[in-house]
């Protein structure tokens, strides 16, 4: 019955073209996730085989706009027809039933496709997806399993909240890059690349409210304190670190690092912060890239530690039980292993898939998404090897990785 509605709708598509139709119309091909996308989800429609302009026609339950989907709860599956002078397109969408708030999740920002959900143990399968309207950059999960991720093409951010399944969105959040929960407060912080002429960082709090500060300029990575509610944005630009208090969203201050500072880390006490130059002998900066680690307990934040010269390091985390740092190089295709306190080798680099991007640590775990290979790397920490099912294939271009586990 569906499949002869999307039909009669696309007949009627036709008929409703401008005349005289072309005799020779292209197939166009609607591309999307090759997954069920889950309630709330907001798909951008895009129609590879024609140009615009082209019509939205919708069998099934939600919505389309101009060059969206909305997809609505309770249905299973949909159709939509985008039918213009120079083509006619359809594709078939399947709708997941929502998370189950008890099962342990793997969510992946695969720039391509959105949010992909996973099961959390091998084989890793994918689940589902939540298209938010846009690229994703990064992707952030709390303790209560809600999902953070912002639009880096865009001008939203989203949290989708497991239990109840509920999708949220904010406006007016600029060309978002990483996100990051506060465990104190349950703000979410965004770094925002460009506000006003430079970067900025946007609160939004568990309330709802948003509020943003413009700091240095292209702000990008970012990592908190939460116990001494501080924000550390890297403001890859001019080679600063701004530290925002995260109640007022005051810039307390605001100190000069390395050359291209991209991604950050934390130390468990929150007295040193890890800092990579994302920067490559080879590159148009013709200059190596580095990490560094930086007091910050001090009164004067300060250089006390710098790495060999890397390939191109792109990604950091930090992982205080073996007081190691983990290091992605998009050049290598390699993770680096450093002494925390020394920031030297301790190992040969761990070899990965292609573009291994922004690393994270979850239960004794080392996730690396490749952004070029589609997959998802995953390393035991005590072992350093890769665990069964590893890599696994996620959505396009995946960048980050974030894992939730009910508590018990």
């Amino acid at each position: 019955m569906k499949r002869r509605l999307a039909l009669l709708i696309l007949a009627a598509a036709v008929a409703a073209a401008p005349r005289p139709i072309p005799i020779h119309r292209a197939a166009g091909l609607i591309a999307a996730a090759p997954l069920p996308y889950l309630p709330g989800s907001t798909i951008p429609i895009r129609v590879n085989g024609f140009n615009p302009p082209f019509t939205l026609f919708l069998s099934g339950a939600g919505s389309v706009s101009d060059d969206r989907y909305e997809v609505a709860a309770g249905a299973d599956a949909s159709t939509v027809i985008a039918a213009g002078p120079a083509g006619l397109a359809m594709r078939a969408f399947a709708i997941a039933p929502p998370p189950d708030p008890h099962r342990p999740f793997i969510a992946v920002a695969s720039y391509d496709d959105g949010i992909v959900l996973h099961d959390a143990a091998a084989p890793f399968r994918a689940r589902a997806a939540l298209g938010i309207g846009g690229a994703p950059g990064d992707v952030a999960v709390n303790a209560a399993g809600a999902i953070a991720t912002t639009a880096t093409d865009g001008m939203s951010a989203t949290i989708a909240t497991l239990d109840p399944w509920t999708v949220h969105r904010y406006d007016n959040v600029p060309l978002g890059d990483e996100v990051a929960f506060d465990s104190r407060s349950g703000a979410l912080f965004v770094t925002n690349r460009e506000l006003n002429g430079a970067g900025a960082l946007t609160r939004i709090a568990a309330d709802g409210s948003v509020a943003q500060r413009v700091l240095g300029l292209t702000a990008e990575g970012i990592v908190i304190d939460s116990a001494r509610q501080r924000v550390y944005v890297a403001n890859v630009n001019d080679g600063t670190v701004s530290i925002v208090d995260a109640g007022s969203m005051v810039e307390l201050r605001r100190f000069r690092v390395v050359d291209r500072v991209f991604s950050l880390a934390l130390s468990e006490g929150g007295s040193r912060l890890f800092a990579v130059s994302n920067q490559s002998v080879d590159s148009p900066f013709a200059a190596a890239g580095s990490v560094v680690a930086v007091d910050v307990a001090a009164r004067d934040p300060h250089v006390v530690a710098r790495s060999e010269r890397l390939a191109f390091p792109i990604g950091v985390a930090f992982d205080g039980t073996h007081n190691r740092l983990y290091v992605t190089d998009e050049d290598t295709d390699a993770v680096d292993v450093l002494d925390a306190q020394t920031l030297r080798a301790i190992r040969a680099p761990l070899r990965t898939c292609e573009t291994p991007w922004k690393p994270s640590i979850d239960r004794g775990l080392l996730f690396v998404p490749c952004a070029r290979s589609d997959q998802i790397d995953v390393f035991d920490l005590a072992t350093l090897h890769r665990v069964k099912g590893a890599p696994f294939s996620t959505g396009g271009y995946p960048l980050a990785v974030a894992v939730w586990m009910p508590p018990a």
